[in-house]
């Protein structure tokens, strides 16, 4: 089988990442709002680096940064990055996240735009393979480390975007709030019109304003999308 995952501008090779290409971060590389004004980017725990790709092939941001703790999802992130059109600016960092944000913030230095897929699985499910926890499990980047580490580096006017369940959005909005971080959009997503909503995607900044909510369905029956799922991703997949 091909590990080999291919989209309409770059391709992403994922054979030496524990979690391989998913809706969750296509959502989120697609629906982030970019502004003209965004300079600088930092994807956290870039895995195959999809999202660091997706935001290189929608911005001009003059630097798009990753930083990843795994050793092998590294590697991988700086192979895609490297075969991609953009890897002029595009950069990894090997690193976990929280002492990446303490070195950026020793500099005094931030980001227009930070975004997010995090793991957020909790103790009790975690299997035997090391890699895979550090890419599903919150242990190895808490909610509340993550939110820490935005609030540091995240830059005055900047936004701060991220996938979670559902049914953490009301504490993940909470801890933000205590890092100074308010919700300023929210779009909760579920698989058909009758299942239950099973993702929020979310965006923060530090000023506190009016609330922007919608709602996306991905398939109307397995196979078929939505014209919003279509619209929204018709970018990326070669098959939209």
């Amino acid at each position: 089988m091909s590990t080999l995952f291919k989209f309409k501008e770059f391709s992403i090779h994922q054979d030496k990442t524990a979690m391989k290409i998913g809706t969750d971060a296509v959502l989120l590389g697609a629906w982030v709002f970019l502004e003209n004004e965004i300079d600088s980017i930092l994807d956290v725990g870039s895995g195959t680096g999809i999202i660091a790709l997706m935001l290189a092939q929608r911005s001009f941001a003059l630097t798009i940064d990753a930083v990843e703790i795994d050793n092998d999802a590294y590697e991988q992130t700086v192979t895609n990055f490297e075969n991609s059109n953009w890897g002029d600016r595009l950069y990894c960092y090997h690193s976990s996240f929280q002492n990446f944000a303490d070195e950026i913030a020793e500099e005094d230095e931030t980001y227009d735009l930070m975004i997010s897929n995090p793991p957020f699985y909790t103790d009790e499910f975690e299997s035997d393979n090391d890699a895979r926890n550090k890419a599903r499990f919150t242990t190895s980047l808490s909610f509340n480390e993550l939110l820490k580490g935005v609030s540091k580096i995240l830059s005055k006017k900047g936004k701060f975007a991220v996938i979670i369940p559902f049914k953490e959005e009301q504490g993940f909005v909470e801890l933000a709030k205590e890092n100074n971080l308010f919700l300023n959009r929210v779009c909760h997503v579920k698989g058909n019109s009758s299942s239950a909503f099973k993702r929020s995607l979310l965006e923060f900044s530090f000023e506190d304003k009016k609330l922007k909510k919608e709602n996306l369905t991905i398939e109307i029956k397995r196979h078929q999308y939505t014209d919003e799922y279509i619209n929204l991703t018709k970018d990326f997949y070669l098959k939209m």
